[in-house]
């Protein structure tokens, strides 16, 4: 090779180098600040209800909560990724009426006895620009685990003025059929179909 090519080559890999180095810091750089896009919240049980309603013979519309949950959220809002944990006391149970939360307690329907919890894990979030829109999982009660998506009616984060931390939350709802449980007591003049609303908030960990 002579002096002319050597000098060439020499001054083509300077170049490269120092085009392509301060890309490489760049990126690095990036790396750490993406991955803090993503943080846990803890659920706030007094912002928090999982509330369902049933038709009645096809008449009126049975209503209830469960007053007991607890679970984590965690979310990328780059990266639209999440992660949602919450399990339910399903005891606490509560319509307003005691004989009817007995019965919804008992092997008819809830069998709380030998199931005392039901399990929510949403791993697929779907997002609308940086608001969750719709969160699918798998609901585990009765000792069965049945895939469920969530959809968001509202969504919405904001700086908590007393808690001086970020809260999270909003309204979502699905429909489900309790039968896909094993819960086939009254069918079918007790319908099927559940509708599921819930109110949730989280605040940043």
């Amino acid at each position: 090779m002579n002096r002319s090519a050597t000098m060439a080559t020499t001054t083509a890999t300077t170049t490269a180098t120092a085009v392509l180095a301060p890309l490489a810091a760049l990126l690095l750089a990036a790396a750490p600040a993406a991955h803090a896009q993503s943080a846990t919240y803890a659920i706030d049980p007094t912002h928090t209800f999982v509330t369902w309603e049933a038709r009645h013979f096809g008449t009126s519309t049975s209503r209830g909560r469960f007053d007991r949950k607890e679970g984590t959220v965690s979310f990328d809002r780059a990266g639209k990724t999440g992660r949602a944990d919450i399990t339910i006391d399903m005891a606490s149970i509560s319509t307003g009426v005691g004989p009817f939360d007995g019965h919804l307690r008992s092997k008819d329907f809830f069998d709380v006895g030998n199931h005392a919890n039901a399990r929510f894990v949403g791993d697929r979030f779907t997002f609308d620009g940086d608001k969750v829109s719709r969160v699918a999982g798998n609901l585990t009660m009765l000792g069965k685990t049945v895939p469920v998506t969530l959809t968001a009616t509202n969504f919405n984060c904001f700086d908590h003025p007393m808690l001086k931390r970020e809260v999270c939350g909003g309204d979502f709802e699905t429909t489900l059929q309790r039968s896909q449980w094993g819960m086939a007591y009254g069918l079918p003049g007790i319908p099927d179909s559940v509708r599921l609303l819930i109110q949730v908030e989280a605040i940043r960990q």
